[in-house]
């Protein structure tokens, strides 16, 4: 893309955030979904597919472009991205990285579009963090398939019109050879999605359980080869972090601002907080890891866009950023004192928020093994 177009982009993203979005964020938390307004400005601007190649209706932006958009993005309710997160990322890219070229020219256009809602059905009540032990099955039967499972913590879910769902077509608990992942219909007999999710936080972005009787789908709904979707699921998992690490970065500088504001305003001891030392401290390493994160993810993605996507950078990316933006959120509350614990405040419902980034996609922990991991075997 042109630089001055993206830039153009990104600023009308900017405003979009800070004067539509922002302003209505109390009224997303108290009904619990996004307003089909926004949910439309949002489609008109592009955000539906705004990673997804020009090809199929999407804006194809790169890696560095992408986390750009992330950090205006993630300035608001993590509820906003939502709406558009999981068709522009990990379910759209797995169809742009394995899907045939009927089923990209079928469905990406309308994913880009806004037009259909994409669900990513991976973990199980069994399967979190160890995706590779999911039970739900996928049995063949002449031209078709046979799904049977439970899916859990399902992002988008009460409101999809299309899963990707991954199920086993071989082997047993453990064997990531036979995990296969395919495209199903929201409308098709034998899906039943559960009651929304009630959750701490990231009240506007529904998620809940999916369970899968019988349900049978036509042999060319196989996305790829059967038994790669758990190395497909993988890779646009790692690709995500990066993206997700800078949503977390966007959340911490607008907890900051937020931070630095209240310091200014608040006084106490005859003058404003901002000018005690103690505050001072709690804001300076605020700012000081929110640019520590910026920086990083700025770099894996010029890595990325380079041909050089590294997995282990990526999950540093999601690790830092995640964790980083829990501590600045907590010291946001700390600065606001007894106001921060209010709700109605905005750092009140960003730190209940901020919380789920270090658990979803990949906790902490696991980016901690993805790390160590990596880093043995290139000493090995």
């Amino acid at each position: 893309m042109d630089p001055e177009d993206f830039t153009l982009i990104r600023k009308q993203l900017q405003r979009f955030v800070r004067e539509q979005v922002i302003p209505r964020e109390d009224d997303i938390e108290t009904s619990g979904r996004v307003p089909d307004d926004l949910r439309r400005q949002a489609a008109d601007m592009g955000l539906f597919g705004f990673s997804i190649p020009q090809e199929y209706g999407g804006l194809g932006l790169t890696m560095t472009e992408e986390v750009q958009l992330a950090f205006e993005i993630g300035r608001t309710t993590p509820a906003f991205r939502t709406i558009f997160g999981t068709n522009t990322g990990i379910a759209g890219h797995l169809l742009v990285q394995a899907g045939s070229p009927e089923q990209c020219k079928q469905y990406l256009p309308a994913i880009a579009s806004g037009e259909i809602i994409v669900s990513f059905a991976l973990t199980e009540p069994d399967a979190g963090s160890d995706p590779a032990a999911l039970q739900t099955t996928a049995r063949r039967e002449g031209d078709s398939f046979v799904l049977n499972g439970t899916k859990r913590y399902i992002t988008n879910a009460p409101v999809a019109d299309l899963f990707v769902v991954f199920a086993r077509t071989s082997g047993s608990r453990g064997d990531t050879s036979g995990i296969s992942a395919f495209l199903v219909d929201a409308t098709t007999p034998g899906i039943v999605v559960g009651p929304p999710d009630v959750k701490m936080g990231q009240s506007g972005a529904p998620s809940a359980e999916v369970y899968f009787t019988d349900v049978t789908v036509p042999a060319s709904s196989l996305v790829g080869e059967e038994g790669t979707g758990f190395r497909a699921a993988m890779r646009v998992l790692s690709r995500g972090r990066l993206h997700i690490a800078a949503i977390c970065v966007g959340l911490a500088d607008r907890l900051v601002d937020e931070s630095v504001a209240f310091a200014v305003n608040r006084s106490q001891f005859g003058k404003r907080i901002g000018d005690h030392q103690l505050v001072q401290g709690m804001l300076a390493d605020s700012k000081t890891e929110a640019f520590a994160g910026r920086s990083m993810v700025l770099e894996a993605a010029r890595i990325y866009d380079d041909g050089r996507s590294d997995r282990v950078l990526n999950a540093c990316c999601k690790y830092f950023c995640s964790e980083m933006l829990s501590r600045v959120a907590d010291r946001a509350v700390q600065i606001h004192g007894g106001m921060g614990y209010m709700r109605g405040v905005a750092v009140e419902r960003l730190y209940r928020d901020s919380r789920l980034f270090r658990i979803y996609e990949g906790t902490s922990q696991i980016q901690q093994v993805i790390i160590a991991k990596g880093l043995l075997d290139a000493a090995s």
